[in-house]
């Protein structure tokens, strides 16, 4: 076919060509003094993004594996996780948890809100021994379009009055809304290449403070490739404990590049745009009842991506497949509960306003296409929504 294909997945996100380039380089020895520079220099750059001056550890690995990495590192045996539910990638952590023998207490959502903060304060406050060790908060849960009030959380807990460590899956969230882990006092925060940071899957990234670093030291749970403290030193292979993924870190070093060059308050500001432009067609469509969308409250819905529910009878499965083979335009359904029941439109990482128009656009003609009863223009109200936003004049 004509063209090129979109992709509008909540992750993986488009590679930007810089990125793709600086990846596309023969293999080089990691002991040398420049790779070690150059690796040493991605993984620091990654601080002020995270929003940090704590210690960021690099895995060969995708966002499940930083899951399983603050669980071994920072949880000892007798000790119980508190997982707020706010869709399938908090259950998942929690399922992963339990496999792992870990106690788990789980704070039981309906994948539409974020986590509630007064729910979190009363569940440690009933915690009188003080056994719960880490609150796990997904900030962006993508699976259902919802993103969590970080300082919320944090105030929850300091009204709570307990030690717990919060530590935040930021998989979908770093590099499109704002993290501000130390201002936050965020314990931990991980997260994965594949999505803000416009990389290809296969990296994934833990940050530390001291109260965490020193969790790590005192727990015996039994580790090793996860193990933190295995993961300090002067050599670069010790950051990776083994062969370091040359290309990988390349390009790592060219995104955080991109993105500080960027600046992070425009790169939240893009976000918050480009998001409001979906969330404006998608109003538009909804007019006739036959979709809305599954986070109700607006102020709760993420900037990284947007989750739609449809009437009885559509096929969204059927529009998703149509959507690709005809216009060459990708979007999510649904996992876990609720599968065939949402589709998902990513709208983050390297993006702008034209790519969200071949999305809206493209959509909007697949769903006349399917026989979807929506209410047409949402083009012009993307177009609208921009316009308020004061883009047109930038």
């Amino acid at each position: 076919m004509a063209g090129f294909d979109f992709l509008h997945l909540p992750g993986p996100t488009n590679v930007p060509l810089a990125i793709q380039r600086a990846m596309l380089r023969p293999a080089e020895d990691f002991t040398g003094a420049e790779f070690t520079a150059m690796a040493r220099g991605a993984i620091d750059a990654l601080q002020p993004i995270f929003g940090t001056s704590g210690e960021v550890f690099c895995y060969v690995s995708n966002g499940h594996g930083v899951w399983e990495a603050v669980l071994v590192n920072l949880i000892g045996p007798d000790e119980i996780v508190l997982i707020p539910e706010t869709g399938r990638f908090s259950e998942s952590w929690r399922e992963m948890a339990e496999d792992l023998g870990i106690k788990t207490q789980k704070i039981a959502g309906d994948w539409q809100s974020p986590i509630d903060p007064s729910k979190l304060e009363e569940a440690l406050k009933n915690d009188t021994d003080h056994r719960i060790k880490a609150v796990l908060a997904t900030h962006i849960e993508t699976s259902t379009g919802v993103a969590s009030d970080l300082p919320a959380l944090r105030k929850a807990m300091d009204d709570a009055a307990h030690p717990a460590l919060l530590v935040v899956d930021a998989v979908a969230s770093l590099a499109v809304s704002p993290i501000e882990m130390d201002d936050n006092r965020i314990d931990c925060v991980i997260t994965a290449s594949q999505k803000g940071l416009m990389m290809p899957p296969g990296l994934a990234f833990v940050a530390i403070n001291s109260h965490a670093a020193e969790a790590a030291k005192a727990n015996q749970r039994p580790k090793r490739y996860w193990d933190w403290n295995r993961r300090r030193g002067a050599e670069s292979y010790l950051w990776f404990y083994g062969t370091p993924p040359v290309q990988q870190m390349y390009g790592l070093a060219e995104a955080t590049r991109l993105i500080m060059t960027e600046g992070l308050a425009a790169r939240y500001a893009r976000h918050r745009r480009l998001a409001d432009a979906v969330r404006a067609a998608a109003e538009q469509w909804s007019c006739r009842g036959t979709l809305w969308f599954n986070c109700p409250k607006p102020a709760h819905r993420a900037d990284a991506v947007t989750a739609l529910r449809f009437a009885d009878g559509v096929d969204i499965e059927v529009l998703r497949l149509h959507c690709r083979k005809r216009y060459q335009v990708s979007v999510a359904g649904g996992l876990g509960n609720l599968h065939g029941k949402i589709l998902r439109i990513g709208h983050l990482g390297d993006l702008n306003e034209a790519m969200v128009f071949g999305v809206i656009g493209a959509l909007e003609l697949a769903m006349l296409d399917c026989g979807i009863d929506i209410e047409r223009g949402g083009m012009d109200a993307a177009l609208a929504a921009l316009e308020e936003s004061g883009h047109a004049d930038q």
